[in-house]
């Protein structure tokens, strides 16, 4: 017989005029039920700044909690807010205090961060938001190190994003970390959105002459890999692109906000990531595979960028598989 868990409890902060879609993607990625991928899957919770709350488009969110309710949650969503110029309900933000003061993990998709702000969540810690919030965001609250390229942001459990289909991105990399890779593809691929989506904001900023030079780097990406085993150097991405290494690193920063060896890195830890979650393969083959070289050289960039050893992550993942708890850093 099966053993049976406690749900991971997601409670989504509604507040008057939240724009339609921000909403409507948490309660999709966390709302509908798939045991087929986890069993169980998570237990969501509205919770409205007051009774029958209208959001945008006319629809009404049905009280089915209010802001008290977030203490009790595991994950707390923010969406977006009507207006970064009006300040956020006092019961949002008071709830918002009380849920991270219990150890809740929480997140704001797009506007939402002002919310988080506001409650001092993000004092001192790296936040995304809409390109087109970013400079009032930290006008506002000028404590928070606002990122206005990147997609999403995550700080000591704290997590923002940048505008509408950037809340799909940071919800599907919540998944990610509370089930894995491959669980965060099915979902992706049900969604019919890319798991993971390369680059920042600085791809849709709105430039007043030159377009952005993401699309540029499409093939040389698929390149790189293809042959993340290998060891590749900036002269060999350079060549490839038929770029001058300056002009490879101008694109690179425009496009992903990041330099191209680090770019490179990451590539090279998300796939170590997917085969310790995916595959039995001893550590130094993973290690190997990825291009990372050596276990002990792993082990020290998942240490340093992850906060836990190959073996733990490993041991995490595959509790989850079973069923467990395993934790993550």
């Amino acid at each position: 017989m099966r053993a049976h868990f406690a749900a991971h409890r997601v409670a989504v902060a509604v507040t008057a005029g939240a724009p339609l879609f921000e909403l409507a993607v948490p309660c999709e990625v966390f709302g509908i039920d798939r045991p087929d991928l986890v069993d169980p899957w998570y237990e969501l919770q509205v919770c409205a700044a007051e009774p029958n709350t209208r959001v945008a488009c006319g629809f009404t969110a049905q009280e089915t909690g209010d802001m008290s309710d977030l203490v009790r949650a595991d994950t707390v969503v923010v969406p977006s807010c009507a207006s970064v110029r009006e300040d956020p309900p006092v019961a949002l933000v008071e709830g918002l205090r009380a849920a991270h003061r219990a150890g809740a993990r929480v997140a704001g998709i797009c506007t939402g961060a002002f919310a988080l702000a506001a409650a001092g969540l993000l004092e001192g810690r790296q936040a995304a938001t809409h390109w087109m919030h970013a400079d009032e965001l930290a006008r506002r609250h000028p404590g928070v190190r606002v990122d206005p390229k990147v997609l999403y942001a995550e700080d000591g459990g704290i997590f923002t994003s940048a505008g509408t289909a950037a809340g799909i991105d940071l919800c599907l990399e919540l998944v990610r970390r509370d089930h894995g890779a491959a669980v965060a593809n099915a979902l992706a691929r049900r969604l019919v959105t890319p798991p993971h989506r390369e680059g920042g904001q600085a791809q849709y900023v709105e430039l007043p002459a030159v377009g952005p030079a993401g699309s540029h780097l499409a093939p040389l990406l698929e390149w790189a890999r293809a042959r993340l085993d290998e060891p590749l150097t900036l002269d060999d991405l350079a060549r490839q692109a038929h770029l001058s290494r300056r002009t490879l690193a101008r694109r690179f920063d425009e496009a992903l906000g990041l330099p191209p060896l680090r770019w490179l890195q990451q590539e090279r830890l998300r796939h170590a990531q997917h085969l310790l979650e995916t595959t039995a393969l001893p550590v130094d083959q993973v290690a190997a595979h990825s291009g990372l070289g050596s276990a002990a050289n792993l082990r020290r960039h998942m240490t340093r960028q992850l906060g836990i050893s190959p073996q733990s992550y490993r041991h995490a993942f595959e509790a989850r598989a079973h069923g467990g708890t395993g934790t993550t850093a």
